[in-house]
């Protein structure tokens, strides 16, 4: 999983991870110059900005308790569905960019946002209890490190989009977490 990967290519240069030269994924790389969509991986990092919605409501729960309801009404989207609801400019051509991702930063990023939506949706979980207990200090320490947590694995998805295909498997979540 951990592949080292070749940011120089030339656009006259084949996709990583496609067999062969891939006319769609060379045509999508044009497509996209000048855009906010990254050239190589053909994702764009505006996706995270879901993301980053929850983690400022997380923030505010230790100070604001009954954000945890506002908290709760947050879902999971989709790549695609995220920009479908966006009113960027080039949501359009990031919705028909994912098509050509390559396997080698499309795989590690859709298993980097199931761990996100799994972090965010354990986190909800862990800081309701902590409420219903009126454990502030928990609950703040809590709010803590589970939004760096969940920070860490934006900021790993922002890695893959601009060309990194690491990722964090579950056990190095589940060490992080102490569990």
């Amino acid at each position: 999983m951990n592949q080292p990967v070749d940011e120089t290519m030339s656009s006259g240069e084949t996709s990583p991870g496609n067999d062969g030269g891939d006319a769609g994924y060379l045509a999508m790389r044009e497509k996209v110059k000048g855009s906010n969509i990254d050239e190589t991986t053909l994702l764009a990092t505006d996706y995270l900005n879901h993301f980053n919605e929850i983690v400022m409501l997380l923030e505010m729960i230790p100070d604001m308790p009954d954000m945890l309801d506002e908290v709760k009404e947050w879902q999971p989207k989709s790549y695609s569905d995220h920009f479908r609801d966006s009113t960027i400019a080039e949501k359009d051509l990031a919705i028909e960019a994912y098509d050509y991702v390559p396997s080698i930063y499309r795989e590690p990023f859709e298993q980097t946002v199931e761990q996100i939506n799994a972090m965010i949706a354990s986190t909800v979980q862990r800081l309701e209890k902590n409420i219903a207990a009126g454990d502030t200090d928990v609950l703040r320490a809590n709010v803590e490190t589970l939004s760096r947590l969940i920070q860490r694995l934006m900021d790993m998805a922002s890695a893959i989009m601009h060309g990194s295909a690491k990722t964090m498997d579950q056990s190095e979540i589940d060490i992080l977490l102490g569990e």
